[in-house]
């Protein structure tokens, strides 16, 4: 990834995750030892924090988790390296998960940290906040 603008490298990494962007697709904005820290939420009570290699394999897992996820970026906040997105994203479930069944929309509010070296995402931060409803 030859980018140079933080904002765009995340704008472009989170369209091709909404895209349906597998490990393949999303490969190219990862640093070599990118790691992602999911905080607690709904779903997953103590969190995790995952490896480039579990991230992307991951990405491959949720087509059959998931489809049809949108992002819409609310505000970001860019401070040199450091890129902040404010999020609401959505998805169809495949899948029955606690709270939701397959079919369903599945919702949160999401605020994202992400902080990019040499161009390519180095970490990212996740707060999620699902919630039921429109």
């Amino acid at each position: 990834m030859s980018h140079s603008d933080p904002l765009e490298v995340v704008l472009g990494f989170v369209r091709t995750v909404e895209a349906g962007g597998g490990g393949a697709d999303i490969d190219p904005f990862l640093a070599e030892d990118f790691t992602l820290t999911e905080w607690p939420h709904a779903l997953s009570k103590t969190g995790s924090t995952r490896t480039r290699e579990e991230t992307l394999a991951g990405a491959d897992d949720s087509k059959a988790i998931v489809s049809g996820q949108r992002f819409e970026v609310v505000r970001t906040t860019t401070e040199g390296n450091r890129v902040v997105l404010e999020m609401n994203w959505s998805a169809v479930l495949l899948l029955d998960l606690p709270h939701w069944d397959a079919g369903e929309t599945i919702r949160a509010r999401s605020t994202a940290v992400f902080e990019l070296r040499d161009g390519l995402i180095a970490s990212q931060d996740t707060y999620d906040c699902y919630y039921t409803g429109s």
